[in-house]
């Protein structure tokens, strides 16, 4: 799986997550290496990066600055849904790696 050029939007996160449905992603990949830049919502500006395996399981680490003006960390693993109209959705499990590291989940969709 291939995600180069692929633009995503959050549509649903845990509560203590930073991102929301004003959230974009743009992908590139290049091999198997995967990153991003990302922004919206809650986020003023957000990087991505990380390895794309053999199934489209993505294991990434991330980055962002968010609109109260701090910088937060995690990390993330993706596990890719084809759907009937051939879009990407991404069921995700993150952590916090800074602020009280704690845990969540988030859904993403392609946007066509």
């Amino acid at each position: 799986m291939n995600y180069h050029n692929r633009i995503f939007r959050v549509i649903n996160n845990s509560d203590n997550g930073d991102t929301s449905s004003e959230t974009t992603f743009q992908y590139r990949q290049e091999g198997n290496i995967l990153s991003s830049i990302y922004s919206g919502g809650n986020i003023v500006l957000g990087h991505l990066l990380g390895f794309v395996d053999a199934n489209g399981n993505i294991d990434m680490r991330y980055h962002h600055i968010n609109s109260d003006g701090k910088i937060m960390t995690g990390l993330c693993h993706s596990t890719p849904e084809i759907l009937e109209d051939g879009r990407i959705r991404l069921h995700e499990e993150w952590r916090w790696k800074n602020g009280d590291q704690s845990s969540g989940k988030s859904t993403l969709e392609e946007i066509v």
